[in-house]
């Protein structure tokens, strides 16, 4: 059953808590979780931040847009600030949510493992006559045909034209 996005928003900035049944956890995490101060200076230099690149923006944005780009950043006015905060509070939301949904690539040991159980598989003679024995070497030669189907039609879409690259 798939949550509704509301659901899984809520639980992705739900704060998180050790079990109460492991008290070692409230020992380990005691010390790094950060205090209200440390919040508020975390939150301000957020916000100072995020400012200064809303008004490196609206600066381009004027800059590239004319006249237009002048009225548009004067009718924000007193809204900038706001605007720029709560940029800022969505932008921490998405990377909550960015975490929550685990949408992270996996990491360089989960590339590093898996081709590395390839290259044994590869390099070993066993693998094949046992690919050959049960059939399934077919199978195999029908997935390397496919990626390079799939790495040629890249090449294609990549250039631009079916053979050769457009020089004009």
């Amino acid at each position: 059953m798939v949550r509704p996005f509301s659901a899984r928003l809520a639980q992705a900035i739900r704060p998180r808590r050790a079990p109460q049944s492991h008290p070692r956890f409230h020992q380990r995490f005691a010390s790094s979780t950060p205090n209200a101060e440390e919040l508020q200076k975390k939150a301000q230099d957020t916000l100072a931040s995020v400012q200064k690149g809303f008004g490196q923006a609206l600066e381009t944005g004027k800059r590239l847009l004319g006249p237009v780009g002048e009225k548009a950043a004067a009718s924000l006015g007193s809204y900038r600030e706001p605007l720029a905060y709560n940029f800022a509070v969505f932008r921490e939301v998405l990377k909550q949510v960015y975490v929550a949904e685990r949408l992270q690539p996996p990491p360089l040991s989960a590339f590093q493992s898996v081709y590395s159980s390839l290259w044994a598989r590869a390099r070993n003679p066993q693998y094949w006559r046992e690919l050959l024995r049960s059939g399934d070497l077919t199978k195999v030669g029908i997935y390397a045909v496919e990626a390079y189907g799939i790495f040629k039609i890249g090449e294609i879409i990549g250039r631009r034209s079916l053979v050769g690259y457009n020089i004009q």
